[in-house]
């Protein structure tokens, strides 16, 4: 047998386990129209997959609205955030029912699914924006992103106790300790989310 087959075996499986997986009520085939070209009309009844962040949701008698900042989906359709993630424009998903502003607020990522109806007239500042509206059959609300805090090299615990900090060489004499001297990320993970909307 070969002495590379394992580590080939093992590759394998960690491409496997590392595979994103669209949630269930995100699934199907959806058109590839973007916010932009819905803006200019034309694209009623068509369905479509989109998603972004929340800029203000706002319940009506019948149903709730929310207004989106538009981002690319990654493989889970997820909006993408930081670079990734610039803006791809506004539009608005409207769906029956209640859903609380105080969960669904400002910032939160959410993807939508549903049938494109139109356009909605809105200011932005002294703007009139037309958002591409969505009449929405899922609003999937997704849990917060850990919050990463990072800590410059050569960052030290001052509280190591005399004969430690900066100064002290340790085994490894004074180049330093390869490791510590590296970036130092440390993940800070939210309490669980209550499950999503669907």
């Amino acid at each position: 047998m070969s002495p590379y087959r394992p580590i080939a075996v093992i590759a394998a499986f960690a491409l496997l386990g590392g595979c994103a997986t669209i949630p269930k009520p995100l699934e199907g085939a959806y058109a590839n129209v973007s916010t932009a070209s819905a803006q200019q009309g034309g694209a009623g009844g068509t369905r479509v997959r989109w998603g972004g962040e929340i800029i203000k949701t706002e319940p009506g008698p019948q149903q709730t609205c929310f207004y989106l900042l538009s981002r690319p989906l990654d493989s889970q359709a997820r909006p993408e955030s930081g670079n990734a993630g610039e803006s791809q424009g506004r539009f608005v998903a409207c769906r029956d029912g209640f859903y609380d502003p105080e969960v669904f607020t400002r910032g939160r990522e959410v993807t939508v699914t549903g049938t494109l109806h139109g356009a909605v007239s809105q200011k932005v500042g002294d703007y009139d924006y037309a958002y591409p509206r969505v009449e929405a059959d899922v609003v999937y609300l997704w849990p917060k992103r850990p919050a990463v805090v990072r800590y410059p090299a050569g960052f030290y615990d001052p509280f190591w106790g005399p004969g430690f900090g900066p100064g002290y060489y340790g085994p490894w004499g004074p180049w330093g300790d390869p490791y510590w001297n590296r970036p130092r990320v440390i993940v800070v993970r939210p309490a669980p989310p209550p499950p999503p909307h669907k």
